[in-house]
């Protein structure tokens, strides 16, 4: 982030994304996808992969917080959508996907692969063969606290769109998001009316098939998400997986002992563990405590704030850092919750 900014239409600035765009293939899963780099959060990615895919309606599993604000931006962007509800804590079933696809009605499906507010991960590649089932439906995989931590694999899972932001799993600051684009979502952008400007795909593949972002980006975020890209792969996508099955395994035996679990058990995270408050302890004064010992955790998000707490084991996270954590948390409970 402190690389000297440079000019975003200039020699320098092709050959960094020329650079960056390859190695962010492998992370994705993909060979044959555009890879757009996009300055703006998550949520824009969520409209630009919905106005440029959708042209008739869209079914989105609703599982938690953030899958449910996916279903609300389909509507605000005017289009028609359906919500597939699952019950808080657990997994959207690809069985229910195939009943609604089969339908008819249906030409794209928006998921959510990790909810990030109940700590649930959905079963991507069952899901994906529900869809792969009915033809002609795209897929729309919002993969903002998974990638990097949990695999995606685009091209296997035959996943059109898949978005992520850089502070998750990253482990980058927040402001700038990634997404591979398929031939197929390029072929249904270039048919769609009304897509807006700044995330039209097939506009933004001009320019990056030269090697230029679109509009004016962040140029520091290009330079950290290259610096980044290079740790990613001198640690090993597979050994970064299995760090985060590590620090997931730590985390929930430690939830277990304390408190309980909320996601159920085969869907759980491996980059973020939603405790149950079985101990109805005050969450903002837990999370207060810890700030003072120089920690941070999260309070339940939505209809979940008090009823859950969130402990993120993502990104560059080590098993150190996170014991230390749960020592301070354990600390905690003796000493202001006894």
């Amino acid at each position: 982030m402190a690389h000297p900014v440079i000019g975003h239409r200039g020699a320098e600035m092709q050959e960094l994304i020329k650079d960056l765009t390859p190695r962010l293939r492998p992370l994705f899963g993909t060979r044959a996808h555009d890879i757009f780099l996009t300055t703006c959060s998550a949520t824009g990615l969520w409209e630009a992969a919905l106005r440029n895919c959708v042209a008739r309606r869209v079914l989105v599993p609703v599982c938690g917080a953030f899958s449910e604000r996916f279903y609300e931006v389909a509507l605000a962007c005017g289009l028609e959508a359906d919500p597939l509800h699952v019950e808080w804590g657990r997994a959207v079933p690809a069985q229910g996907i195939a009943d609604m696809l089969a339908t008819g009605r249906y030409d794209a499906v928006a998921l959510v692969h990790n909810e990030t507010a109940t700590g649930v991960t959905n079963p991507l590649s069952e899901i994906a063969e529900a869809v792969r089932r009915q033809g002609d439906v795209v897929f729309l995989v919002d993969a903002v606290s998974s990638l990097g931590g949990i695999p995606v694999e685009v091209d296997r899972n035959g996943i059109d769109v898949c978005l992520a932001s850089v502070q998750k799993c990253l482990a980058l600051p927040p402001g700038f998001s990634i997404c591979a684009v398929s031939p197929r979502a390029l072929e249904r952008s270039a048919r769609r009316v009304g897509k807006g400007y700044y995330l039209d795909f097939v506009r933004l593949k001009g320019f990056f098939d030269r090697n230029l972002p679109m509009a004016t980006p962040s140029v520091s975020h290009i330079f950290a998400l290259r610096a980044q890209m290079k740790r990613i792969e001198a640690e090993g996508l597979e050994a970064r997986y299995a760090r985060h099955r590590a620090l997931a395994d730590l985390a929930r035996a430690w939830a277990s002992a304390q408190f309980g679990l909320f996601a159920e058990e085969k869907a759980r995270s491996n980059t973020v563990t939603c405790v149950a408050n079985t101990r109805a302890v005050d969450v903002a004064r837990f999370i207060q405590e810890l700030a003072t010992r120089g920690f941070a955790i999260s309070n339940g998000y939505g209809r979940l704030k008090e009823a859950t707490f969130r402990l993120g084991h993502m990104g560059d996270h080590t098993a150190d850092g996170l014991r230390e954590l749960l020592g301070a948390m354990d600390a905690i409970l003796s000493e202001v919750f006894t």
